[in-house]
């Protein structure tokens, strides 16, 4: 698997890595809890068909310590889509995994020019009382893995840390990345997206995983019906909460066929 080009641009002060790689019509992918420390097999699929742009949250790996200054919804949202312009993915085809999937979905709804097509990958904003997500910061640490994955060794392997990376800043990278995604989806995930669904117009992929033990499945459903734009929702097998990581070709397929 050969390495993306890596390039660097600044947000509210703070350094955040870009991954880019392959050829063909831009398509951005918005990564999910934990974020990406190393390029996916997922993102090699994509690649095939696509010049694959991939941006690094705020405070999640390659997103430096960013979202140190993000205090409120609005923030967040004014900083994701700062960096999407600087990513050059304005008007672009837009994927989202998880909480980056609830903020891809944030995007398309407050600047539908900029997003051509969405698909989202079990994404977070939703809360509902008869049927409430897992609550993934309230996890014992051995818990995470079999709520992320289906097989939950993909997602030790994930985090990891390769051979010669620094003993001492790869845990607090990754630890990073959970404090990030909490700072806006804590608690329970719940950022009351259901006001805004009305304002997407792309069309939409909704994408969850067979054996999702974060999302519910009924939340697609509400996705689907809030959505005003044409949507599809598709159940990958075999697959947990980060679907593209334990199903890379699967979710890769459905969602180029998808995006056509």
């Amino acid at each position: 698997m050969s390495e993306p080009e890596t390039l660097t641009v600044e947000v509210n002060g703070f350094p955040t890595r870009i991954w880019r790689k392959g050829s063909g019509p831009k398509i951005g992918f918005l990564a999910g809890l934990g974020g990406l420390p190393r390029w996916i097999p997922f993102l090699d699929e994509l690649a095939k068909q696509r010049t694959v742009i991939v941006p690094s949250l705020p405070g999640f790996p390659g997103g430096d310590r960013g979202h140190s200054v993000l205090d409120s919804h609005l923030d967040w949202l004014l900083a994701v889509h700062e960096l999407l312009e600087k990513a050059d993915l304005m008007g672009a085809d837009l994927v989202g995994s998880s909480v980056g999937g609830s903020l891809a979905a944030e995007m398309a709804a407050l600047w539908p020019q900029s997003v051509r097509k969405l698909a989202l990958i079990a994404p977070f904003g939703l809360f509902l009382d008869n049927d409430p997500p897992t609550d993934p910061w309230a996890q014992r640490a051995d818990a995470v893995p079999g709520l992320m994955c289906a097989d939950p060794e993909i997602w030790t392997a994930l985090k990891t840390a390769p051979e010669g990376a620094n003993s001492i800043e790869w845990p607090i990278e990754q630890t990073r990345a959970s404090e990030a995604a909490a700072r806006i989806f804590w608690p329970l995930g719940n950022t009351r997206i259901e006001k805004r669904l009305r304002l997407i117009t792309a069309p939409t992929l909704l994408l969850w995983g067979e054996q999702d033990r974060i999302m519910p499945h009924g939340y697609a459903e509400v996705f689907a019906k809030g959505i005003a734009g044409p949507s599809a929702t598709q159940v990958i097998p075999r697959a947990g909460h980060l679907a593209e990581l334990d199903q890379p070709a699967a979710v890769a397929e459905a969602i180029l066929t998808f995006l056509g």
